[in-house]
Protein backbone atom coordinates (compact mmCIF):
# COMPACT_ATOMS: atom_id res chain seq x y z
CA UNK A 1 0.00 0.00 0.00
CA UNK A 2 1.34 3.37 -1.14
CA UNK A 3 2.23 6.08 1.79
CA UNK A 4 0.17 9.17 0.99
CA UNK A 5 1.95 12.08 3.00
CA UNK A 6 1.24 15.73 3.60
CA UNK A 7 4.28 18.05 3.32
CA UNK A 8 5.44 18.13 6.97
CA UNK A 9 8.42 18.94 9.30
CA UNK A 10 9.83 16.98 11.90
CA UNK A 11 7.80 14.61 14.16
CA UNK A 12 8.03 17.14 16.72
CA UNK A 13 6.30 19.78 14.78
CA UNK A 14 2.95 18.13 15.06
CA UNK A 15 2.15 17.00 18.83
CA UNK A 16 -1.11 16.03 19.89
CA UNK A 17 -2.79 18.84 22.00
CA UNK A 18 -3.95 15.75 24.72
CA UNK A 19 -1.34 13.82 25.91
CA UNK A 20 -2.09 10.30 25.15
CA UNK A 21 -1.83 7.51 28.19
CA UNK A 22 -2.08 3.75 27.86
CA UNK A 23 -1.81 1.05 30.16
CA UNK A 24 0.68 -1.27 30.16
CA UNK A 25 1.08 -4.91 31.21
CA UNK A 26 2.19 -7.69 29.49
CA UNK A 27 2.42 -12.24 30.77
CA UNK A 28 6.05 -13.17 31.95
CA UNK A 29 6.44 -15.11 28.19
CA UNK A 30 6.60 -11.55 26.47
CA UNK A 31 9.30 -9.76 28.57
CA UNK A 32 11.32 -12.86 29.98
CA UNK A 33 13.75 -12.87 27.39
CA UNK A 34 15.80 -10.17 25.47
CA UNK A 35 14.10 -10.85 21.85
CA UNK A 36 10.53 -11.08 23.87
CA UNK A 37 7.80 -9.73 22.25
CA UNK A 38 7.09 -6.52 24.96
CA UNK A 39 11.04 -5.47 24.09
CA UNK A 40 10.71 -6.06 20.17
CA UNK A 41 7.33 -3.85 20.32
CA UNK A 42 9.85 -1.09 21.88
CA UNK A 43 12.24 -1.35 19.91
CA UNK A 44 10.39 -1.09 16.99
CA UNK A 45 7.82 1.99 18.14
CA UNK A 46 10.34 3.85 20.91
CA UNK A 47 10.64 6.53 18.50
CA UNK A 48 6.85 7.02 18.24
CA UNK A 49 5.87 6.76 21.66
CA UNK A 50 8.58 9.42 22.33
CA UNK A 51 7.77 11.59 19.57
CA UNK A 52 4.20 11.32 20.95
CA UNK A 53 5.10 11.57 24.82
CA UNK A 54 2.71 8.76 25.30
CA UNK A 55 2.46 8.19 28.78
CA UNK A 56 2.62 4.55 29.92
CA UNK A 57 1.64 3.62 32.95
CA UNK A 58 3.08 0.08 33.34
CA UNK A 59 2.64 -2.81 35.94
CA UNK A 60 5.01 -3.41 37.96
CA UNK A 61 7.42 -6.93 36.67
CA UNK A 62 6.41 -5.36 32.87
CA UNK A 63 7.74 -2.35 34.36
CA UNK A 64 10.66 -3.46 36.01
CA UNK A 65 11.34 -5.92 33.11
CA UNK A 66 11.61 -2.76 30.55
CA UNK A 67 14.28 -1.51 32.86
CA UNK A 68 16.07 -4.47 32.65
CA UNK A 69 16.52 -4.69 29.19
CA UNK A 70 17.37 -0.77 29.19
CA UNK A 71 14.47 0.47 27.37
CA UNK A 72 13.11 3.67 27.44
CA UNK A 73 15.56 4.86 29.95
CA UNK A 74 15.10 8.15 31.36
CA UNK A 75 11.90 8.50 29.60
CA UNK A 76 9.28 10.22 32.06
CA UNK A 77 6.49 9.32 30.57
CA UNK A 78 7.38 5.51 31.67
CA UNK A 79 5.01 5.38 34.95
CA UNK A 80 5.16 2.16 37.46
CA UNK A 81 2.54 0.61 38.90
CA UNK A 82 2.13 -1.42 41.43
CA UNK A 83 2.76 -5.72 41.03
CA UNK A 84 -0.46 -7.46 39.99
CA UNK A 85 -0.54 -9.02 42.49
CA UNK A 86 -0.96 -5.98 44.95
CA UNK A 87 -3.66 -4.46 42.44
CA UNK A 88 -1.49 -2.98 39.79
CA UNK A 89 -4.07 -4.39 36.95
CA UNK A 90 -7.22 -3.62 39.15
CA UNK A 91 -5.88 -0.06 39.00
CA UNK A 92 -5.73 0.26 35.02
CA UNK A 93 -9.18 -1.20 35.02
CA UNK A 94 -9.95 1.64 37.18
CA UNK A 95 -8.56 4.69 34.80
CA UNK A 96 -9.96 3.24 32.07
CA UNK A 97 -13.59 3.84 33.24
CA UNK A 98 -12.37 7.29 34.05
CA UNK A 99 -13.42 10.22 31.44
CA UNK A 100 -10.87 11.03 29.16
CA UNK A 101 -10.85 14.79 30.24
CA UNK A 102 -10.03 13.09 33.99
CA UNK A 103 -6.21 13.71 35.60
CA UNK A 104 -6.05 9.91 35.90
CA UNK A 105 -7.64 8.90 33.03
CA UNK A 106 -6.27 6.09 30.66
CA UNK A 107 -7.03 6.10 26.89
CA UNK A 108 -6.43 2.57 26.45
CA UNK A 109 -5.03 -0.68 27.45
CA UNK A 110 -1.80 -2.66 26.08
CA UNK A 111 -1.72 -5.97 27.34
CA UNK A 112 0.40 -8.27 25.60
CA UNK A 113 -1.58 -11.87 26.66
CA UNK A 114 -0.30 -15.49 26.43
CA UNK A 115 -2.85 -17.28 25.61
CA UNK A 116 -1.98 -20.01 28.13
CA UNK A 117 -0.73 -18.06 31.22
CA UNK A 118 -3.61 -18.43 33.75
CA UNK A 119 -2.86 -14.77 34.62
CA UNK A 120 -4.64 -13.50 31.37
CA UNK A 121 -8.24 -15.04 32.51
CA UNK A 122 -8.38 -13.59 35.86
CA UNK A 123 -11.21 -11.06 36.46
CA UNK A 124 -8.80 -7.73 36.49
CA UNK A 125 -7.73 -9.11 33.03
CA UNK A 126 -11.15 -10.03 31.81
CA UNK A 127 -12.19 -7.29 33.18
CA UNK A 128 -9.84 -4.31 31.71
CA UNK A 129 -10.97 -6.00 28.31
CA UNK A 130 -14.40 -5.20 29.18
CA UNK A 131 -14.31 -1.99 30.43
CA UNK A 132 -11.59 -0.90 27.81
CA UNK A 133 -14.71 -2.26 24.81
CA UNK A 134 -17.45 -0.63 27.34
CA UNK A 135 -15.79 2.51 26.97
CA UNK A 136 -14.77 2.58 23.28
CA UNK A 137 -10.77 2.34 24.08
CA UNK A 138 -8.52 0.55 22.21
CA UNK A 139 -7.50 -3.07 24.03
CA UNK A 140 -4.68 -4.39 22.32
CA UNK A 141 -2.97 -7.68 22.94
CA UNK A 142 -1.03 -8.86 20.43
CA UNK A 143 2.68 -7.40 19.51
CA UNK A 144 1.07 -6.36 15.78
CA UNK A 145 -1.32 -4.73 17.27
CA UNK A 146 0.87 -2.56 19.80
CA UNK A 147 3.26 -1.86 16.79
CA UNK A 148 0.46 -0.80 14.44
CA UNK A 149 -1.73 1.27 17.39
CA UNK A 150 1.38 3.71 17.63
CA UNK A 151 1.77 4.00 13.94
CA UNK A 152 -2.07 5.29 14.21
CA UNK A 153 -1.50 7.62 16.90
CA UNK A 154 1.41 8.59 14.92
CA UNK A 155 -1.08 9.20 12.12
CA UNK A 156 -3.77 10.79 13.69
CA UNK A 157 -1.13 13.57 14.98
CA UNK A 158 0.15 14.79 12.05
CA UNK A 159 3.37 12.36 11.70
CA UNK A 160 5.10 10.88 9.09
CA UNK A 161 4.35 7.36 8.39
CA UNK A 162 6.89 4.96 9.59
CA UNK A 163 8.70 3.42 6.76
CA UNK A 164 10.72 0.32 8.72
CA UNK A 165 6.84 -1.22 9.31
CA UNK A 166 5.47 -0.62 5.69
CA UNK A 167 5.77 -4.64 5.88
CA UNK A 168 2.42 -5.03 7.89
CA UNK A 169 0.43 -2.76 6.13
CA UNK A 170 0.34 -4.87 2.40
CA UNK A 171 -3.31 -5.36 2.75
CA UNK A 172 -3.13 -6.42 -0.96
CA UNK A 173 -2.03 -9.69 0.93
CA UNK A 174 -4.04 -10.03 3.87
CA UNK A 175 -7.18 -11.11 4.71
CA UNK A 176 -9.35 -9.34 7.50
CA UNK A 177 -12.34 -10.99 9.27
CA UNK A 178 -15.26 -8.79 10.32
CA UNK A 179 -17.64 -10.52 13.21
CA UNK A 180 -20.54 -8.62 15.38
CA UNK A 181 -22.58 -9.94 17.14
CA UNK A 182 -26.23 -9.15 17.13
CA UNK A 183 -26.49 -5.59 18.49
CA UNK A 184 -23.76 -4.08 16.54
CA UNK A 185 -24.40 -5.60 13.44
CA UNK A 186 -26.08 -2.41 12.35
CA UNK A 187 -22.92 -0.54 13.64
CA UNK A 188 -20.51 -3.21 11.45
CA UNK A 189 -22.55 -2.33 8.21
CA UNK A 190 -22.08 1.37 9.16
CA UNK A 191 -18.25 1.19 9.72
CA UNK A 192 -17.85 -1.32 6.14
CA UNK A 193 -19.80 1.42 4.33
CA UNK A 194 -17.82 3.64 5.30
CA UNK A 195 -14.52 2.32 4.97
CA UNK A 196 -15.42 0.32 2.01
CA UNK A 197 -12.57 1.41 -0.09
CA UNK A 198 -10.14 0.43 2.67
CA UNK A 199 -11.62 -2.82 2.83
CA UNK A 200 -11.73 -3.45 -0.41
CA UNK A 201 -8.08 -3.00 -0.95
CA UNK A 202 -7.66 -6.42 1.33
CA UNK A 203 -6.83 -9.79 -0.87
CA UNK A 204 -9.75 -11.46 1.22
CA UNK A 205 -12.72 -10.49 3.63
CA UNK A 206 -14.13 -13.10 6.02
CA UNK A 207 -17.00 -12.99 8.21
CA UNK A 208 -19.69 -15.20 10.06
CA UNK A 209 -23.41 -16.01 9.17
CA UNK A 210 -25.65 -13.44 8.78
CA UNK A 211 -23.28 -10.83 8.93
CA UNK A 212 -20.99 -11.82 6.14
CA UNK A 213 -24.76 -11.85 4.10
CA UNK A 214 -25.46 -8.89 5.16
CA UNK A 215 -21.99 -7.10 3.57
CA UNK A 216 -22.03 -9.05 0.74
CA UNK A 217 -25.19 -6.98 0.16
CA UNK A 218 -23.95 -3.80 1.18
CA UNK A 219 -21.26 -4.34 -1.62
CA UNK A 220 -23.92 -5.00 -4.29
CA UNK A 221 -25.71 -2.19 -3.40
CA UNK A 222 -22.21 -0.11 -3.63
CA UNK A 223 -21.86 -1.38 -7.37
CA UNK A 224 -19.88 -4.29 -6.50
CA UNK A 225 -19.94 -7.53 -8.69
CA UNK A 226 -22.00 -10.15 -8.17
CA UNK A 227 -19.84 -12.75 -9.99
CA UNK A 228 -18.18 -12.82 -6.67
CA UNK A 229 -18.86 -12.08 -3.15
CA UNK A 230 -17.04 -9.12 -1.36
CA UNK A 231 -16.49 -11.62 1.65
CA UNK A 232 -16.59 -15.26 2.26
CA UNK A 233 -19.14 -15.99 4.44
CA UNK A 234 -18.25 -18.57 7.03
CA UNK A 235 -20.62 -20.85 9.40
CA UNK A 236 -22.81 -18.22 12.20
CA UNK A 237 -20.95 -17.87 15.36
CA UNK A 238 -23.02 -20.66 17.31
CA UNK A 239 -22.82 -22.97 14.84
CA UNK A 240 -18.95 -22.98 14.19
CA UNK A 241 -17.62 -19.49 12.58
CA UNK A 242 -15.69 -18.02 15.48
CA UNK A 243 -13.35 -21.76 15.19
CA UNK A 244 -13.32 -21.91 11.46
CA UNK A 245 -12.06 -18.10 11.38
CA UNK A 246 -9.60 -18.79 14.36
CA UNK A 247 -8.35 -22.11 12.25
CA UNK A 248 -7.41 -19.15 9.29
CA UNK A 249 -5.38 -17.25 11.87
CA UNK A 250 -3.73 -19.81 13.24
CA UNK A 251 -2.80 -20.87 9.76
CA UNK A 252 -0.86 -17.46 8.89
CA UNK A 253 -4.56 -17.02 6.41
CA UNK A 254 -5.95 -14.17 8.38
CA UNK A 255 -3.69 -11.22 9.81
CA UNK A 256 -6.67 -8.82 10.93
CA UNK A 257 -9.52 -9.38 13.05
CA UNK A 258 -12.38 -6.76 13.24
CA UNK A 259 -14.88 -8.16 16.18
CA UNK A 260 -17.86 -5.61 17.51
CA UNK A 261 -18.15 -7.57 20.78
CA UNK A 262 -21.32 -6.56 23.24
CA UNK A 263 -20.12 -6.90 26.52
CA UNK A 264 -23.36 -6.48 27.88
CA UNK A 265 -25.24 -9.21 26.62
CA UNK A 266 -24.49 -13.17 28.02
CA UNK A 267 -23.39 -15.45 24.93
CA UNK A 268 -24.01 -19.44 24.41
CA UNK A 269 -20.98 -19.17 22.37
CA UNK A 270 -18.70 -17.77 24.60
CA UNK A 271 -16.20 -20.10 24.18
CA UNK A 272 -16.25 -19.89 20.84
CA UNK A 273 -15.42 -16.37 20.90
CA UNK A 274 -12.57 -16.59 23.42
CA UNK A 275 -10.83 -19.82 20.80
CA UNK A 276 -10.94 -16.87 18.29
CA UNK A 277 -9.62 -14.20 20.44
CA UNK A 278 -6.74 -16.84 22.05
CA UNK A 279 -5.78 -17.54 18.28
CA UNK A 280 -5.23 -14.11 17.56
CA UNK A 281 -2.98 -13.84 20.71
CA UNK A 282 -1.11 -16.98 19.64
CA UNK A 283 -0.16 -15.57 16.93
CA UNK A 284 0.92 -12.09 18.38
CA UNK A 285 3.51 -11.18 15.80
CA UNK A 286 1.14 -11.30 12.63
CA UNK A 287 -2.07 -10.80 13.93
CA UNK A 288 -4.89 -7.92 15.10
CA UNK A 289 -7.71 -7.52 16.75
CA UNK A 290 -10.07 -4.54 17.26
CA UNK A 291 -12.90 -5.02 19.40
CA UNK A 292 -15.68 -1.91 19.28
CA UNK A 293 -16.60 0.74 16.60
CA UNK A 294 -14.87 3.64 18.23
CA UNK A 295 -11.59 1.69 17.74
CA UNK A 296 -11.85 0.28 14.38
CA UNK A 297 -13.06 3.66 13.21
CA UNK A 298 -10.14 5.27 14.54
CA UNK A 299 -7.96 2.64 12.85
CA UNK A 300 -9.41 2.75 9.35
CA UNK A 301 -9.47 6.28 9.45
CA UNK A 302 -5.11 6.04 10.02
CA UNK A 303 -4.95 3.55 7.40
CA UNK A 304 -6.78 5.48 5.06
CA UNK A 305 -4.39 8.00 5.58
CA UNK A 306 -1.37 5.78 4.93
Amino acid sequence: MQAKHNPLQNDNDHLPTKKLRLGLAANRLHHESSNAACFDWLRTSAAGIESLNIELHAVGRTYDAIQREGLLIHYPGLIRYPYGREGGLMKLVARVTEASDEVNALDGAIYLIDPVDPSSIFPEALALKRQCITHGKPFISTMAGAIEWIEVERLHAGLKANHAIDHQFHFAEQCVAMIAHDALKEKMLAFADQHFDLLSTFKRRVATGTTGQRLNELAIARGWSQDRPWVDRYLSGPMGGDAQIADLVLDRRCQRVIFFEDPHVARQHEADIQLLERAVRVVTREATCATSPAVADRWAQALSMR
